[in-house]
């Protein structure tokens, strides 16, 4: 029942962003661009799912725990750390994300599409997931 709900939500996620637009690099690139062409529209998609998720997070919180995992528990954390290690990634997910028009959920929507670009985005994201592994283990 777990890998039918993960699939039907995954599907409306992906079906989301496609409607949206967030799977074009344009429309993204034209949100970010705070002091050209200002394209306000995807402000609305994220004032949208936040109104969504918003009620679920707050019974989850509540409650303690999920409807469809009832393992999951919200962790214990005293303050929010923010060390350099969040810091440069947020830097650098913020600039790939500003320079390509594109963030980890679209891309594999766009992957879809076979266009290169989307290609050699996901290859990137996925050469970082591997840079990180091997350098957390370093530390």
């Amino acid at each position: 029942m777990l890998i039918l709900i993960a699939l039907i939500s995954g599907s409306l996620f992906g079906l989301g962003l496609v409607v949206s637009g967030m799977v074009d690099p344009a429309k993204v690139q034209g949100f970010l661009n705070l002091f050209g062409d200002w394209d306000p529209s995807l402000a609305l998609v994220m004032g949208g799912a936040l109104a969504v998720f918003a009620p679920g997070y707050w019974l989850w919180r509540r409650q303690g725990r999920s409807h469809c995992a009832l393992g999951t528990k919200l962790p214990k954390i005293p303050a929010p750390l923010i060390d350099k290690q969040l810091i440069v990634g947020a830097l650098l997910f913020g600039i790939g994300w500003g320079l390509a028009g594109i963030c980890p959920g679209p891309a594999l929507g766009l992957g879809a599409s076979l266009q290169w670009q989307a290609g050699l985005f996901i290859a990137a994201m996925v050469a970082g997931f591997w840079l990180v592994g091997r350098f957390n283990k370093q530390s």
